[in-house]
């Protein structure tokens, strides 16, 4: 129970840096596109006079860069405590292409905010640019997690996680029954016993068919 509890505990808290990741590039989208904003009429003063006051008295809040640094930072936070399925199969290239591309829109956008004579032209294009950027950086972070999950985590399992090293010592006694066996491990066939060094005591045999 224990151990359920931290997991819900851990994937809540995953959620609200995820969360406020996001939260922070759509207040910056707020602030860097305000013109368009507010000659689309979606502007509200009360909220605007916070966020601007907001981003003079904060660092991370202020300018073009700075909160898209917070917003990629609070999003790495959460991935590298996600940890999604198993997956032996991931390759490193997609990855190294997602996040790459990733990166170059999520940043290189900026250019487009001052590329088109037309605000609200250049602020559709610069939101677009940038949430897709960052989207490929959610999916590659997330792939990139999996992996290192995957290399961090393993286990004395052969590739197909099928077997595990096994008794290959001949342990012998007056009364013992020695089986011999074979067993996969790390793709090689390795010999081994089976010894039941005490017969006279409870014996449980246990496995699923063909096992």
């Amino acid at each position: 129970m224990q151990n359920g509890e931290n997991i819900q505990v851990l994937h809540k808290n995953i959620e609200f840096i995820r969360f406020f990741s996001i939260l922070v590039l759509l207040i910056h989208f707020y602030s860097a596109c305000y013109p368009a904003m507010a000659a689309w009429g979606v502007t509200i003063s009360f909220v605007t006079h916070l966020l601007f006051k907001l981003s003079h008295g904060l660092v991370f809040l202020s300018g073009i860069t700075p909160p898209k640094l917070t917003a990629l930072f609070l999003l790495v936070l959460a991935q590298i405590g996600q940890r999604g399925k198993k997956d032996n199969k991931i390759a490193i290239r997609p990855i190294i292409v997602l996040l790459s591309s990733g990166l170059l829109l999520y940043f290189l956008s900026y250019y487009i905010l001052n590329a088109s004579s037309s605000e609200e032209w250049s602020t559709i294009i610069y939101i677009t640019v940038t949430s897709i950027g960052y989207l490929l950086i959610v999916f590659g972070s997330a792939r990139l997690s999996r992996l290192i999950s995957v290399k961090m985590g393993k286990d004395p399992f052969n590739l197909m996680q099928e077997s595990f090293p096994q008794e290959e010592r001949l342990l012998e006694n007056e009364y013992s029954i020695n089986l011999r066996a074979q067993y996969n491990l790390k793709g090689k066939i390795r010999n081994s016993w089976i010894n039941i060094v005490n017969p006279f005591r409870a014996l449980l045999v246990c496995g699923t068919p063909g096992s």
